[in-house]
């Protein structure tokens, strides 16, 4: 990220998760009360575990806004970890003194799984290799801070990047595409947003969500786990955002990385993603009518996403995440103890969700928003949100127009083109 950039801190069982977003304009409203919606959004959906049942998050603004405006300056929200209250001794910060080292010691001798060292490695997560990345003998210091709990911190940051895309026009939501390959049918998808956002899924078809609950069901019945799709839109984006001239300014390249950092996500598609390899160019490329009413170029349809060449096109852009299902099952797989190196007959176990892919949805627009707020300051600037504004809005007043006919050899207006060592058309020895 360039002009806009954050940074989470903090461990699923530690006393909170922190987050810093840098670059915000002066002036946008801001509340934690606006922030508090898309936190509350990320901990329904059916599927989820009890986990949700003990945390209420909201986000704390502890600096960069006064009087509920921001500042300009790094806007720093806390979210408080309710469950820390079972884990103080497990997680503390402190060194441990003689008198709690032996008191953790006996509680995991007194059956204390919280207490316990966790050496047995689960499948799927990152246990293993982050263990022997980091020369750890106990996988805790692993899976504190690898858990998805840490995507409440980027929720919360994404709340603040909704609040400044909403000034440029520009809206984001997601839904529940695809749950255990039981797929949304664009024909049944009648459910308006806030039906949709309202219900079990988060799921536009009413019949579809019906069935993946059925198929959640039946994997939490198997101590079983289940994964799916979620898609991202975003609508009022101008024409122009990123770039094609450089790999690291496109925008489809950086959604990629945001949407793929996300814990569970392995695989990301723009558009129509992988089906374009199934069909010929002419089934595929969006043809483009004309400039309509108000400047809007308009295509026929939308298979690329809202990008080509790495750049928006001014249609929504369309962004999906695979998710893949949760590593930690009820009924563990075989797997191995990290200090004996030998098998085990079940991983560890760790309190889990059956599915997470509406909740995965939302962490799925912050990343969306954060990088798309990137992009808009990239090409609009400001240190203050009216500036910004004005930048914007004279930009897409110029690119509503029709440009001058080009002339061959670049001259305008009967003018001479510039020789680059003086003025236009000096000639150098006239």
């Amino acid at each position: 990220m360039g002009r806009l950039r954050f940074l989470t801190a903090g461990e699923s069982h530690g006393r909170a998760l922190g987050v810093i977003v840098e670059g915000i304009p002066a002036g946008l409203a801001l509340t934690a009360d606006a922030v508090a919606v898309d936190l509350a959004r990320r901990q329904r959906g059916y599927g989820r575990g009890a986990r949700q049942a003990i945390e209420h998050d909201r986000a704390e603004i502890v600096s960069g806004v006064r009087h509920g405006f921001t500042l300009g300056s790094p806007i720093l929200l806390e979210v408080a970890n309710r469950d820390w209250e079972n884990w103080t001794g497990v997680m503390q910060v402190e060194p441990l003194s003689e008198d709690e080292a032996a008191e953790l010691e006996a509680a995991a001798e007194g059956g204390n799984k919280r207490a316990l060292p966790v050496t047995r490695v689960r499948p799927g997560h990152a246990d293993l290799a982050g263990a022997l990345k980091y020369g750890f003998n106990d996988v805790r210091n692993v899976l504190e801070r690898a858990s998805a709990r840490e995507t409440a911190a980027r929720v919360a940051a994404g709340g603040v990047a909704r609040a400044f895309l909403a000034e440029l026009g520009v809206d984001v939501w997601s839904f529940t595409a695809e749950v255990g390959g039981i797929a949304v049918d664009p024909a049944r998808a009648t459910r308006p947003r806030a039906e949709a956002d309202a219900s079990p899924l988060r799921c536009p078809d009413p019949e579809a969500e019906e069935r993946m609950i059925a198929r959640i069901d039946e994997a939490r019945s198997n101590g079983d786990t289940v994964g799916g799709v979620f898609e991202v839109v975003a609508h009022g984006l101008p024409i122009g955002l990123g770039s094609y001239v450089h790999w690291d300014r496109r925008l489809d390249a950086a959604l990629a990385a945001a949407v793929m950092s996300i814990n569970i996500v392995k695989g990301v598609e723009l558009g129509l993603g992988f089906e374009q390899t199934r069909r010929f160019g002419s089934a595929v490329h969006d043809v483009i009518e004309g400039r309509g009413e108000g400047g809007r170029w308009i295509h026929r349809s939308n298979n690329a996403g809202g990008l080509t060449g790495g750049v928006t096109n001014g249609e929504p852009l369309v962004v999906r995440g695979a998710v893949k299902p949760i590593s930690t099952l009820a009924r563990p797989l075989p797997s191995a103890d990290l200090v004996t190196g030998e098998a085990v007959e079940k991983a560890h176990y760790e309190r889990s969700d059956i599915s997470v892919v509406p909740a995965a949805g939302v962490v799925g627009e912050a990343m969306v928003m954060l990088v798309l707020a990137d992009f808009m300051l990239d090409k609009f600037g400001g240190d203050s949100l009216g500036e910004t504004l004005d930048n914007a809005a004279r930009y897409r007043e110029r690119i509503g127009r029709a440009p001058e006919a080009p002339v061959a050899g670049g001259r305008r207006n009967g003018a001479k083109a510039s020789t680059g060592d003086g003025e236009a058309g000096s000639g150098g020895d006239d």
